[in-house]
């Protein structure tokens, strides 16, 4: 029979940006345990709001399944004397198992016994089941309470164990497991029964708690919308928000609170942080976008005092507006030249100086990077510009107030000063992309600033030894190389990596030896990065290692070569490539030399060198345009002279000056197809 199953964790308010992760762990750590216990389900739903974190089990069976296992036991050898008798070794296993003499099955040379472990009812499983899940969820700092030694995120205050509507036993950190649950912390008084594991959606719904996180967002997203659309104005996705809202409350209703239009003075970006980043607050906008003296929140609770609410929420918000003006008001009695001065009192990271000689370095690299790129003269002033202003804003009283504002208001107040647009636009867009799925700098002088800043922070952690481990990131390296890399793919920019790596190390102090060590970690960080990238776009692993075999050079072009495998159906070449693989495991060992005519003995060796060159020039054509999947056919050419080649001459002459022609001859025809990858990965 299949039953229905419960179990709600009732605690203190948890944080919003733990919620997501959280809910993830509790579904596979559900789902793992209740495999594990041998108990079938049909379907894992979790539920969550701030106080509380619940599995719901559709479909779960009222018993575990049967345990079928054969136990090997002594050989047939130990297992029997001489006359065919069991032995003391066959007779202690038999007594082991608990079975008979003629319940044993040979196979193999060995002694079996067959054990079927009946499975148990589910109420008696169950409490080891969800203690396992509970005492499972990681979380980066749990809490001890009272005289608990038990650790968990908040303190557990209740929990509902239920399998149909039957209690499931459990006790953890001296809270027993019952069926009474928690409404509302102001709209419910009381205890809340949960009669079944089937009505706990609907019992806490009209307990003012709506535990679906999707019917919560959707109830949030559809208040807003409309309270928006009601004031004639519109607000802006930002599904992160949405998110953290949603996490913060357990029955949503949404507001308007109005600001004074003083402050729609103030750059939009001054406005629109402490509204959307430290209240929570979304901005209503016009239609064409420019800032509605008014905000959208959400309340967790009903209609009942929401003009209190109102009122609280704006004042709160208009004492944050206040000291924005306050900042922002000192921060222009300075052009942001000015402030530039100041960033010797911010120091960088421990023994690489200030943000000022950041800065400057900025200006090398980007110079640097422009020239490497045929910046025009006006591209190569404004990328430079952008750089010796690039973290001139990080002294001002604003964005040590706001951080977030670092970059956007280094845009505003560049502007404000006069600035060219392209420089105020890459001052801003140094910084893409600040976060997975961000937008990518636009300009070209943002994308070389971008990339600049980017390789500067990366030598430098290396040059101190701060490089990742595990999970353990604390300067965003991973991050920022991701970064680089989906700029220069996405700005499909061919562009030699290491001579950038080099320039950076260059402006840094340190030895060679070290700076040469540090340059191939470095190499080899990008390469997992591009792997991990290529392995999330669906490209075959032996593929990415035919692409990263070589040295990594071009970043965009490994993306192109690894692409056209995809395209070009190389491993459906069947012939081809094992005729390359062929070539790859002759001449291991072998160093390229120089070819000479004069000693071809056999017609093979002339057909093989006339065949490459009939399409060498063409497919290196091909090549240097990254029309990979366009070679194929002429590399297919290849295929029978070399197979032939192989077949047919002795590689190995005794001859030394003839052998080492062979080997160069073969590395001379491999080394055309490792231009692209090496097919010998390919499985």
């Amino acid at each position: 029979m299949m039953k229905d199953l419960l179990l709600e964790i009732g605690t203190e308010e948890m944080p919003a940006n733990i919620m997501p992760s959280l809910v993830n762990q509790f579904k596979d750590l559900a789902e793992e345990k209740l495999k594990e216990a041998r108990l079938s389900f049909t379907d894992v739903k979790i539920y969550a709001t701030p106080r509380r974190l619940t599995a719901y089990v559709q479909g779960t069976a009222d018993r575990q399944l049967d345990e079928e296992i054969d136990k090997r036991g002594p050989s047939v050898q130990a297992a029997y004397d001489k006359e065919g008798n069991p032995s003391k070794a066959l007779m202690g296993f038999i007594r082991g198992q608990k079975i008979n003499l003629e319940d044993i099955e040979i196979r193999d040379d060995y002694v079996y016994a067959h054990i079927t472990n009946k499975g148990k009812p589910a109420i008696d499983v169950l409490p080891e089941v969800f203690a396992a899940m509970i005492n499972g969820l990681a979380y980066p700092r749990a809490m001890r309470w009272g005289c608990e030694e038990f650790k968990f995120l908040r303190p557990i205050r209740w929990l509902v164990a239920l399998l149909e509507n039957e209690i499931v036993p459990l006790e953890i950190a001296h809270v027993k497991s019952s069926n009474i649950s928690r409404g509302h912390r102001f709209l419910c008084q009381g205890d809340v029964c949960i009669k079944s594991a089937g009505a706990y959606v609907q019992t806490m719904r009209e307990a003012f708690v709506i535990v679906d996180i999707d019917e919560r967002r959707n109830m949030i997203k559809e208040q807003l919308y409309a309270l928006a659309g009601k004031m004639n104005g519109k607000i802006l996705d930002n599904p992160g928000l949405l998110e953290e809202i949603n996490f913060i409350v357990e029955y949503p209703t949404a507001l308007c609170g109005e600001l004074d239009k003083e402050f729609l003075k103030l750059p939009v970006p001054a406005v629109v942080t402490p509204m959307r980043d430290h209240q929570r607050y979304y901005p209503l906008h016009k239609k064409d976008g420019r800032l509605e003296p008014y905000f959208l929140t959400v309340r967790n609770g009903g209609t009942k005092g929401i003009e209190n609410v109102k009122l609280g929420n704006e004042r709160v918000l208009r004492a944050r507006l206040e000291d924005a003006k306050f900042f922002f008001t000192n921060d222009r009695k300075k052009t942001l030249e000015e402030h530039r001065k100041d960033l010797t009192r911010i120091n960088y990271q421990e023994g690489l100086g200030t943000m000022l000689d950041k800065s400057e370095r900025l200006v090398i690299l980007t110079s640097f990077l422009a020239k490497e790129w045929g910046f025009s003269h006006e591209e190569v002033d404004n990328v430079t510009r952008a750089a010796y202003l690039s973290k001139s804003d990080l002294s001002t009283e604003l964005v040590k107030e706001f951080t977030e504002l670092q970059g956007e208001m280094g845009r505003e107040y560049a502007m404000l000063d006069g600035e060219k647009q392209a420089v105020a636009d890459a001052i801003f867009e140094q910084y893409m992309p600040r976060f997975s799925g961000d937008i990518l700098p636009k300009t070209h002088a943002g994308r070389a600033l971008s990339i600049a800043d980017k390789l500067d922070n990366l030598v430098a952690a290396f040059l101190r030894g701060l490089i990742p481990t595990g999970s353990q990131d604390p300067f965003a390296l991973r991050r920022q190389t991701i970064g680089i890399i989906h700029i220069l793919v996405e700005g499909k920019l061919h562009w030699n990596i290491q001579t950038g790596i080099a320039k950076a190390l260059e402006l840094l102090p340190g030895k060679q030896e070290e700076k040469n060590q540090v340059s191939i970690a470095i190499l080899e960080f990008f390469q997992d990065r591009i792997r991990q990238i290529l392995l999330s776009e669906n490209i075959d692993y032996d593929v990415i290692d035919a692409v990263l075999e070589a040295e990594l050079v071009d970043i965009y072009d490994v993306f192109l070569k690894a692409h056209s495998m995809v395209t070009g159906h190389i491993k459906e070449q069947v012939e081809l490539r094992q005729a390359v693989t062929r070539l790859h495991n002759i001449t291991k060992n072998a160093d390229m030399g120089v070819i000479s005519e004069d000693l071809f003995k056999v017609s093979e060796e002339q057909i093989l060198w006339e065949a490459y060159n009939k399409i060498v020039s063409s497919v290196e054509s091909l090549f240097a345009d990254s029309r990979y999947a366009d070679s194929i056919i002429l590399l297919n050419t290849l295929t029978k002279p070399i197979n032939d080649y192989l077949d047919n001459v002795m590689v190995m002459d005794k001859e030394e000056a003839v052998k080492q022609n062979r080997l160069a001859l073969l590395l001379k025809v491999l080394s055309l197809f490792k231009k692209w990858g090496d097919f010998s990965k390919l499985v």
